[in-house]
């Protein structure tokens, strides 16, 4: 089954929820990565969220969503945009330690209990939002829940759910984010909360492969519509023609010292790891073009 992610409307409108599965793309980030198990889950996880953030959002817009909690990982760094393209990456992805008292891999000493949670939106005009708060957990759901509540005044539940296998492959991923609109009736509140909290972890309703539906369902049982369904991806939108851009950009006097000195230059992305060789004569060519952009 292809990831992809649901929209819906719950109790009459009264409540938004997103759903997803996002398996292919966080094995395709952990494969590209060489995650270790305790990180996989934190991406994953990171991914998962900021995949159903940027479904909020419309047309071209994107956001970038940075988790710095001080922990073994280093920053989360997670880019998605409204047409369901995720990609992620964070400092050091070869973290894992033994499962915590729960029997769950130890996310929040991996991400860190110590910092910021930022989120900045670029929605296509001059200034760009940013919202930021303190990191409450580590686990990453209940940050996505504080961000929600604090930053965007949005009372919200987050669930999200990453398996990884023996093989360090991602044997599933998804989550939800329940959303309360204003005016939502108070009997609707109660009878939510009881049923959030009654319900399976995320993790086990994805491990017996639950559709994003059928989470939902399982969450509002019959009182859901679903609004659309669209396809979510790993997708990195580096480019050797973009990387040639940033050279250009920094100019004849650091061209030259890399000619020089070097007599190339190999750059990698952050974001998917893909690696790109300029040979001398590429490098040439781009001092050219910089020397015309300075005249």
């Amino acid at each position: 089954m292809n990831d992809y992610l649901v929209k819906a409307l719950a109790f009459d409108g009264q409540v938004r929820a997103y759903a997803t599965s996002t398996t292919d793309m966080v094995n395709e980030a952990v494969r590209r990565h060489q995650a270790w198990p305790t990180a996989a889950a934190a991406l994953g996880r990171a991914m998962t969220g900021g995949t159903m953030m940027a479904a909020m959002l419309k047309g071209e817009d994107k956001l970038t969503i940075k988790i710095e909690g001080g922990g073994p990982m280093g920053p989360i760094i997670v880019d998605s945009n409204a047409q369901g393209k995720t990609r992620g990456y964070a400092h050091n992805m070869q973290v894992h330690f033994d499962l915590n008292e729960h029997g769950k891999l130890d996310v929040a000493r991996a991400v860190g209990t110590n910092g910021m949670f930022s989120v900045v939106k670029d929605l296509g005009l001059k200034e760009h939002f940013t919202g930021s708060v303190p990191i409450v957990s580590g686990e990453l759901g209940e940050d996505f829940t504080y961000y929600f509540a604090s930053s965007e005044q949005v009372p919200s539940s987050v669930g999200l759910g990453v398996l990884v296998n023996p093989d360090n492959t991602i044997q599933a991923a998804g989550g939800f984010i329940v959303q309360l609109l204003p005016g939502t009736e108070e009997s609707v509140v109660d009878q939510l909360e009881q049923q959030i909290a009654n319900m399976p972890p995320i993790s086990k309703l994805i491990e017996k492969g639950k559709t994003p539906e059928e989470i939902l369902h399982v969450i509002f049982g019959n009182s859901v519509e679903i609004l659309e369904t669209q396809p979510v991806e790993f997708s990195c939108h580096c480019s050797k023609e973009r990387i040639a851009n940033a050279l250009i950009s920094l100019g004849t006097e650091e061209l030259d010292d890399m000619i020089e000195k070097d007599g190339g230059a190999e750059t990698q992305c952050h974001f998917c790891n893909e690696i790109y060789q300029f040979s001398k004569e590429d490098l040439l060519s781009l001092r050219d073009q910089a020397n015309k952009r300075k005249h």
